[in-house]
């Protein structure tokens, strides 16, 4: 498997694209984590990866989506982002993820890939706006990778996504990244509408075919304005998720990209466990993406960003209440709790609907990724080494208890 990627890779990825990818995202993404791990054991917590939403305009209506994307244009700033990158980089940090909305309708994408050439960004993208001319600006630079989200069959697609012809348009920038050689990801949001679909290995052997480098498959969250809950995968679909990853890993000459499982296969939350937090539109610090609640913000004229972020009582709140918890999803598992936080430290909503409260009052609690007794280890070797070492939960959760009884599902 790892000869054949490797292989795919150097012949499909340009030089400039593969050498920056692992030298900014490999040997550097390592050290942060070491740095990382370094500043935790001194009770200090700045995660090493930092997940920005930079505008909340898109041009696509997704079920589930938290962002507000029909709402007044609100965007960071370039000066805002340049302070946020240089101050985190300054702290050892390399890797950063770009999210929207679309990040592409930002007219100051471009200009902050090329402010910081020693960095690397990986873009959440529905693609659509991915231009022969955008792919190969994103080849010249070199230090960006697109993930370009698919979500079903071409009736799915439009169903979720709120638009027509989407999956063409999707696949249509998608070609362009590959003809551009760039390092290429395609991201899923499993949900009852398409994981038949592409939870299969004929999708993952068709990705395979197009040229694409690693996939993304993430369970569906019913969060948002359009929740959908009936979207929602049961615990024992999200088994069978981690099971076919695991697998397939094993096998197919394609990356596969898993965030909420350690290597032997406990569940995690990487917000929980320090690894990642976000930055909304409007500069607010925020605990991960789809908590919409805050007490700090960093504009053009704020303080030192990593002392905002290490300094903050809410978001060392929220770890703590998240990982004492479980070793799933808190707005999930228990959204009860967040509101509590929140509330005992003033935090505002940081939407522009100011809805954020009354939809986690309105979410009923449900499964995650921790499913205690039902763990599925790595097998293969290369991620459990990467795992132990560099994808963990860094000691944030307790010594497990006994097996908790998983709470209901709701009834549809």
């Amino acid at each position: 498997m790892i000869p054949t990627l490797t292989a795919r890779m150097l012949t499909t990825v340009a030089p400039n694209c593969l050498w920056k990818a692992g030298w900014n995202l490999g040997v550097k993404g390592v050290l942060s984590v070491e740095r990382f791990k370094a500043r935790k054991r001194r009770g200090i917590v700045f995660p090493p990866f930092l997940h920005l939403s930079i505008i909340n305009s898109c041009n696509l209506t997704c079920q589930g989506c938290w962002v507000d994307v029909t709402a007044p244009r609100q965007m960071m700033s370039l000066e805002t982002l340049n302070r946020i990158v240089s101050d985190a980089k300054a702290h050892g940090n390399v890797f950063f993820g770009i999210l929207g909305g679309e990040p592409f309708l930002h007219p100051h994408l471009f200009d902050l890939l090329e402010r910081h050439p020693d960095c690397y960004f990986q873009i959440f993208t529905n693609g659509q706006l991915i231009t022969p001319e955008a792919a190969r600006r994103l080849r010249r630079l070199g230090n960006a990778t697109p993930l370009i989200s698919i979500e079903g069959d071409a009736a799915a697609s439009d169903v979720r996504r709120g638009n027509r012809r989407v999956l063409d348009r999707s696949l249509r920038g998608l070609e362009h990244c590959l003809d551009a050689r760039l390092l290429t990801g395609v991201a899923s949001s499993l949900c009852q509408s398409n994981i038949d679909t592409l939870l299969s290995e004929g999708w993952l052997d068709q990705l395979i075919d197009m040229g694409v480098h690693y996939t993304w498959f993430h369970g569906y969250r019913p969060v948002g304005p359009d929740a959908t809950p009936e979207l929602a995968l049961t615990p024992d679909q999200l088994l069978a998720v981690r099971q076919f990853v695991v697998e397939q890993r094993a096998k197919k000459p394609i990356a596969i990209v898993d965030a909420y499982y350690d290597g032997e296969g406990s569940g995690l939350c990487p917000m929980a466990a320090g690894i990642t937090h976000h930055v909304g539109p409007a500069g607010h610090i925020e605990p991960c993406p789809i908590i919409q609640l805050a007490t700090d913000r960093v504009t053009e004229t704020s303080g030192s960003f990593y002392d905002t972020v290490t300094q903050s009582a809410f978001l060392r709140d929220v770890r703590e209440a998240a990982a004492s918890h479980s070793r799933g999803c808190v707005v999930l598992e228990n959204p009860n709790l967040l509101l509590q936080i929140a509330d005992r430290h003033g935090a505002v909503d940081t939407t522009q609907r100011l809805q954020s409260r009354e939809e986690l009052q309105a979410m009923t609690p449900r499964s995650s990724q921790d499913l205690p007794g039902r763990e599925i280890p790595e097998k293969h070797w290369a991620y459990r080494l990467a795992k132990r070492y560099w994808f963990n939960d860094f000691g944030s959760y307790p010594d497990r208890p006994a097996p908790r009884a998983a709470p209901p599902e709701p009834t549809l």
